[in-house]
Order: structure tokens, then C-alpha cells, then sequence
């Protein structure tokens, strides 16, 4: 099982569930929405011509929006490049912004490019790479489907999510907040996406939501300890035995 196979296996379990809520935006994301944007946006890709192992620029912050796009490029046969300052042919990008990309989709609305709704139509991919180059942080190292379903795979091991679950991320690294994401999808529970954290922002949302988990940088992490109901967990966790 690949690592985007992986990341929607819960799916067809978790139906009109919640999948990700994302707190900037309002979005409240199921897991059949995810699998159809994921599915569908693959073949959009497709259409505008990403080839197998393709590079597409991919910078959008923490929230529904970065699972869809990173698993929609994995999906497609193409490599998701988390670097914003990165080069590539296709790019998907929160807004409009100066980028050497020769075709660019956006999340917001705005002058010139396409929206990143406009590459899901009736095409799907049904079946992803079995195998391969899946994403790159600075377009030199690539980490293939093979190292990143079974890094998850470890973490779910030792984290130990259910689908009962509703996991907070208070993460603003990017990385490590779609490492977050996948593994609660994963395991089929309810992820919450803050926006801005803080410690009261969290403790808010945490209380609003009735979460079990949050996971946030070590000083808020650490602030965060002593709530009998709330598991903490260090971001660095979550990506610490990639090396990176």
C-alpha cells in the first residue's frame, strides 16, 4: 500500500465523517470530500500534462487544503515540492504570488491563475504509482511512498490514534503538520487545524472540539501538559525518524 493509499484507507469507513476542520477557514472536510478532491485532482494534473515524477510546487499552510493537493500531485505519479521558494512546471499555491511556474492553481480566488477546483471534473485516478518518488522538501532528497507509509506506519504504532479520535494541530511548519494530518487520517479520526496557535487558542479549541490529542511545538506542547483529557505530543515526533 502506497503512501497516499495509506493516508485515504480510512475513507470509505469514514463516509460524510470529519476528516480535517480547518479553523482559518471555516472548511469542515469529510472523508469522502478528501478522496474525491484527491482522486479527481489527480486527473486534472493529468490533463494539464504532470508526467511521472514531475515536480509541482505545493505551498499552502496547515489546513484541509494541503492533504488534498499533496495527495492529488503523489497521486497523479508527480513528486509534491514543499519548498515555496522552489522551481517546478505545475504549481498549487494558497494565493497568487510571483512564481516561475508555467501554470499556477490557486485556493483563493484572484486575477489570472485557475482555481485549484477547476482540475477536479469528472476524471478520476482510480489506482496511484505503486511505488516511487512521492515528495521533496528542497527538491534534492526525495522521499519515495515506500519510506513514507512506513514511517507512518511506526508512528501509528507508537501513538496509537483511533478513529474516535480528534487530534488538534497546532503545528505551523508545513512538513510537519501534513505528517500530523496523515497520520490521523490514517487511523480515521477527526483532525482540527488551528490557526495562529497559541496556548489559549489551544486550550479553546481543544475544549470546542472535545479533542484527545494535540499535537504542537515543545514550548506550547510543554505549556499544554497537566489536562487529564489531552494526550501531548512534541511535533518534532512526528518527523524525527525521517532525519530531517
Amino acid at each position: 500500500m502506497t503512501w497516499t493509499e495509506l493516508v485515504m484507507n480510512a475513507a470509505p469507513a469514514g463516509g460524510d465523517r470529519p476528516a480535517v476542520t480547518d479553523v482559518r477557514t471555516g472548511e469542515v472536510m469529510t472523508y469522502a470530500t478528501l478522496v474525491r478532491r484527491v482522486t479527481h485532482a489527480a486527473a486534472g494534473l493529468r490533463r494539464h500534462g504532470l508526467r511521472y515524477g514531475d515536480h509541482v510546487l505545493v505551498d499552502l499552510p496547515p489546513g484541509a487544503a494541503l492533504p488534498c493537493a499533496v495527495h492529488a500531485v503523489a497521486w497523479s505519479g508527480g513528486v509534491a515540492l514543499l519548498n515555496p521558494g522552489g522551481v517546478a512546471r505545475l504549481a498549487v499555491v494558497h494565493r497568487m504570488r510571483e512564481t516561475r511556474a508555467e501554470k499556477v492553481f490557486t485556493f483563493e480566488p484572484g486575477q489570472g491563475p485557475d482555481r485549484f477546483s477547476s482540475l477536479i471534473g469528472e476524471e478520476r485516478v482510480d489506482f496511484g504509482p505503486l511505488a516511487g518518488p512521492a515528495l521533496t522538501l528542497d527538491g534534492r532528497r526525495v522521499l519515495s511512498h515506500e519510506e513514507l507509509a512506513g514511517d507512518l506506519r511506526r508512528l501509528a504504532a507508537r501513538l496509537l490514534i483511533g478513529k474516535d479520535d480528534v487530534v488538534l494541530v497546532a503545528v505551523t511548519d508545513v512538513f510537519k503538520a501534513l505528517r500530523t494530518l496523515d497520520l490521523a487520517l490514517m487511523c480515521g479520526a477527526h483532525v482540527v487545524v488551528a490557526h495562529e496557535p497559541t496556548l489559549i487558542g489551544c486550550r479553546v479549541l481543544a475544549s470546542e472540539h472535545a479533542a484527545t490529542l494535540v499535537v504542537a511545538p515543545y514550548e506550547l506542547a510543554r505549556r499544554l501538559l497537566g489536562d487529564p483529557l489531552l494526550r501531548v505530543v512534541d511535533d518534532r515526533a512526528v518527523t524525527s525518524s525521517l532525519a530531517l
